[in-house]
C-alpha cells in the first residue's frame, strides 16, 4: 500500500511540474520526442520493408534446394567467369535425381522465359513471363490457383498445350469472361486455359510476377523454345524433408549423384551449384541490419541532447522545490521516498516524449502506400517506451540523488 500511495504522490508531483513549467518542458522533451520518432520510424520501415520483402521473395520457396549452372551472388567477388562454361541441368538429370533421391519430398525441372506475347482473337498481353514445369513443380513451390486446376501427370508427361495464367492476363485477354476452357496463342502455339492464379500484386523484390505469368508443361515449354542439343535453360529445385535440419543430407546426396552423373573425377571441382534461399535471406539481413544501426546513430543524437534537457529540468525542479524537500524530511519523509519522486517525475516525463514520438510513427503509418504496407509493431512500441524510459532514469538520477540528501534543516531554510 505505500508503495502504491508513493507512486500516485511522484505522479502528482511530476503532473505539477509538468504544469507548471509547460514551455519549459515541451523544449526540453523535443530532443527525446525527436530521438525516439527518428528510432522507431526507421525501425518501424525497416520492418515493414523487411517483411514485404520476404514476402515477395516467398516465390524462391522454403526449405529447398535448386541445382543450377549459375550460383547465386551475394555481396563481395562474383568470378561469373568461372561458371560460363558449365553445363546447364538437363532433363536426364530430373530424372536422375527424382528416380534416386531417398531424402527428398518433390524433385521437380523448371525453365522460364520473359517477355512474351499471349494473344486471344485481336487481343494480345505483351511482357509476360512463360513458365515450364514438371508435374512435382507444386510440391516443391507454392503455385497459388485461385480458379480452374493444376495439371495432372498425363498432360505433363505427354506436353500438352495446356496453361494456368495469372490475374492480369486473363482480366487482358479474357474481360467480363470465365478464362477456363478458353484458349489463347504463344509464339504461334494454341494452349488451352485449366487455371486461373490468385491475384498476387506487384513484387518488391523483383521476382516472377504471377498476375503477369503463365504456366504451361515442361515438355511443350521445350518444344517451343529449345535451343541446342541441350534443351532450354533450366532448373531442377528439390523440396526436403522436415527431418532433415539444414537440409545437410539431402544437400549431400544431391552432389555424389550429380557429380556421378556428369562423371567428375574426386578433384574435379562442382560443374554445378546448389544454391539455397537462405543465401538470399542473409542477404537481405545483413542489409537491414546497416539500415537499423543507421537509425539508432541518428536517433542517439537526438536522445542525448533530450537527455540533458530533461536533467536541466530535474536540477532545476531540485533548485525550485527545496524548501518542499526539507518541509517533507521534517515531517518523516525518507531519503528513498524523495529519491522515487524526482525518479518517477524524469521517467515520467522522458516516457512522454517518447510517447509523442511514437504517436507521430503511428501517423506515418496511417498514410496509404501502394507498394508497401507500413505497420507499427508492438514490439517496436515497447522498444520505443523502454528507451524513453532509461534516457529519463539517467538523467534523473543525479538530481534525484542530490534532492534525496539534503540537509532538512538547511533545505527548510531555502527560499
Amino acid at each position: 500500500m505505500i508503495y502504491f500511495r508513493l507512486i500516485i504522490e511522484s505522479f502528482r508531483f511530476a503532473w505539477q511540474a509538468l504544469r507548471a513549467n509547460l514551455l519549459r518542458t515541451i523544449l526540453s522533451l523535443l530532443g527525446v520526442t525527436i530521438g525516439i520518432f527518428a528510432i522507431i520510424s526507421v525501425f518501424t520501415l525497416v520492418d515493414s520493408l523487411e517483411r514485404n520483402v520476404r514476402d515477395s521473395m516467398s516465390f524462391i520457396g522454403e526449405n529447398v534446394l535448386y541445382v543450377q549452372k549459375w550460383p547465386w551472388g551475394f555481396g563481395g567477388e562474383y568470378a561469373w567467369w568461372k561458371y560460363f562454361q558449365r553445363p546447364e541441368p538437363t532433363m536426364h538429370e530430373f530424372r536422375m535425381l527424382d528416380r534416386n533421391l531417398t531424402m527428398d519430398a518433390g524433385v521437380a525441372i523448371f525453365a522460364d522465359r520473359g517477355n512474351n506475347t499471349f494473344k486471344n482473337g485481336n487481343s494480345s498481353f505483351t511482357g509476360a513471363d512463360l513458365m515450364g514445369v514438371s508435374y512435382d513443380f507444386n510440391k516443391a513451390m507454392e503455385v497459388p490457383v485461385d480458379r480452374g486446376r493444376y495439371f495432372v501427370t498425363q498432360e505433363v508427361d505427354a506436353g500438352r498445350n495446356v496453361i494456368i495464367i495469372g490475374n492480369d492476363v486473363a482480366e487482358t485477354l479474357f474481360p467480363r469472361q470465365d478464362p477456363i476452357g478458353q484458349n489463347l496463342k504463344i509464339a504461334g502455339q494454341r494452349f488451352t486455359v485449366i487455371g486461373l492464379m490468385e491475384k498476387q500484386g506487384e513484387s518488391m523484390f523483383g521476382g516472377p510476377d504471377f498476375d503477369k505469368m503463365g504456366i504451361v508443361p515442361y515438355i511443350a515449354f521445350s518444344k517451343m523454345f529449345a535451343t541446342g542439343p541441350r534443351g532450354v535453360s533450366s532448373a531442377i529445385v528439390v523440396k526436403g524433408r522436415e527431418n532433415d535440419p539444414g537440409l545437410l543430407e539431402l544437400e549431400y546426396e544431391i552432389k555424389g549423384l550429380m557429380r556421378t552423373t556428369r562423371g567428375l573425377k574426386p578433384r574435379d571441382d562442382d560443374s554445378f551449384a546448389i544454391n539455397r534461399p537462405e543465401m538470399a535471406a542473409e542477404a537481405v539481413s545483413g542489409f537491414f541490419a546497416v539500415v537499423g544501426l543507421a537509425g539508432w546513430v541518428i536517433g542517439g543524437f537526438a536522445i542525448l541532447v533530450g537527455g540533458f534537457g530533461i536533467a536541466n529540468i530535474m536540477f532545476v525542479s531540485v533548485k525550485e522545490r527545496t524548501n518542499i524537500i526539507g518541509i517533507q524530511k521534517s515531517l518523516g519523509a525518507k531519503n528513498y521516498f524523495i529519491l522515487f519522486q524526482f525518479l518517477f517525475e524524469s521517467v515520467f516525463l522522458s516516457l512522454i516524449g517518447g510517447g509523442i514520438g511514437i504517436f507521430l510513427v503511428f501517423l506515418l503509418t496511417l498514410i496509404p502506400q501502394d507498394m508497401m504496407k507500413v505497420g507499427l509493431s508492438l514490439g517496436n512500441i515497447t522498444l520505443g517506451l523502454g528507451v524513453s524510459a532509461v534516457i529519463g532514469m539517467l538523467s534523473g538520477i543525479i538530481p534525484a540523488f542530490i534532492a534525496s540528501n539534503l540537509d532538512p534543516v538547511i533545505a527548510i531554510r531555502s527560499k
